[in-house]
């Protein structure tokens, strides 16, 4: 399984920090030369890989850490988006409802990743939270998954674990998945919330 983060600015170095954590490889990228962020994905660790838009891609999972407005960009990048799951790291603050024809804004986002699984995931947390270790007091940091796809929330479920955090399924994206999704001017009511699970 490959992973990559495409945007690098807080929430996308959080991430990366997240995967350095525990040693996987995850390819970073945006829309600029991968030279001009090298420094940066090296001083997190050495499983940081910076690559061009095209090249990160290609992988099997992407999470989507760029501002809303750029996603169409983002999957322009690839004609179809069949066998990935995106997790779509987003928020859409600000965007008037009727911009995005009533729906909640990842189910948007999703209409543009044609073929590809989407999950909402990692976006309630600010970054300087997010960036932090998730293992908490002998607890792990809680992430709200949101997907219509059942079997890509287990997926990124069980990637989640991976990277130290504990998650927790809010179903659909047009039900429990509205907490943790901004509309129009006011953000769902799970966003912000920094919880931590105990087993």
């Amino acid at each position: 399984m490959s992973y990559a983060i495409i945007g690098f600015g807080n929430i996308g170095r959080a991430l990366a920090k997240a995967f350095a954590r525990e040693g996987i490889e995850v390819y970073v990228a945006t829309t600029r030369d991968p030279e001009s962020f090298a420094a940066d994905a090296a001083a997190i660790g050495p499983t940081i890989i910076p690559k061009t838009l095209a090249e990160a891609v290609k992988a099997d999972i992407i999470f989507l850490a760029v501002r809303f407005e750029s996603h169409p960009g983002v999957a322009n990048a690839l004609s179809t988006w069949q066998g990935k799951t995106i997790v779509d790291v987003t928020n859409a603050y600000g965007v008037p409802p009727e911009d995005l024809g009533g729906q909640p804004s990842s189910r948007f986002v999703a209409q543009a990743f044609s073929g590809g699984r989407l999950v909402k995931g990692f976006n309630h947390l600010v970054a300087a939270v997010l960036d932090q270790d998730p293992a908490v007091h002998g607890g792990r940091r809680v992430v709200f998954l949101a997907s219509d796809d059942d079997a890509a929330a287990a997926e990124i479920g069980a990637l989640a674990e991976n990277l130290g955090f504990s998650p927790i399924k809010l179903g659909r994206l047009s039900e429990g998945g509205l907490l943790v999704q901004a509309r129009g001017r006011s953000w769902g009511h799970l966003i912000f919330q920094d919880l931590v699970k105990f087993d």
